[in-house]
């Protein structure tokens, strides 16, 4: 690996990992390492072992040789419903995540699923930059945004903007939703 792949490779975990809404703490600590390691990553201050871009990429929803790879950024996405069920990230906030098209780079939206079950998602409410569309794909929740709340049920859908505090409840058993930020 040249210093000028290096670079690219730590940009391109970075462009990922600001892309899904992720902290470099939640990043580090999916993957069993650092905080510290995964800035330098991204900074192009280390170059990481083959096993570190392994774990990486796992975190990240993606392929250590999307990571390496010069070409093909910007191609069609194609992502079946087994493979987003098997590669969900439970997270510290209780829920499970699934960052659609991690291999597309440099895009203007970015689509995640959740899963969210009743008694394991943390309360709370969080805000950021931006524009969020969520549509229930099965199940159904509460969705507090500002001091709104909504009930969303199998099929309902909402689209807000994000710089409002917002947060989720499931209220069945198990909420399945598609979140696009944008």
């Amino acid at each position: 690996m040249t210093p000028a792949n290096t670079l690219e490779v730590g940009a391109r975990i970075k462009l990922l990992r600001t892309n899904q809404k992720r902290t470099l703490q939640e990043v580090a600590d999916s993957c069993g390492l650092s905080k510290s390691m995964i800035s330098k990553i991204e900074n192009d201050k280390t170059i990481p072992s083959v096993a570190t871009l392994v774990k990486i990429a796992a975190v990240l929803g993606t392929s250590v040789s999307s990571l390496l790879e010069q070409e093909g950024w910007n191609k069609a996405i194609v992502t079946s419903r087994n493979t987003a069920i098997e590669k969900l990230v439970k997270t510290e906030k209780g829920y499970m995540i699934f960052p659609y098209a991690s291999e597309y780079h440099d895009k203007k939206m970015q689509p995640f699923l959740f899963v969210a079950r009743k008694g394991e998602v943390i309360p709370h409410q969080l805000s950021h930059e931006g524009e969020e569309f969520v549509f229930v794909v099965e199940g159904s929740m509460k969705m507090q945004i500002g001091d709104t709340e909504y009930v969303l049920k199998t099929g309902d859908s909402l689209y807000f903007n994000a710089l409002q505090k917002h947060g989720i409840i499931p209220i069945s058993n198990e909420v399945t939703y598609i979140d696009i930020f944008v």
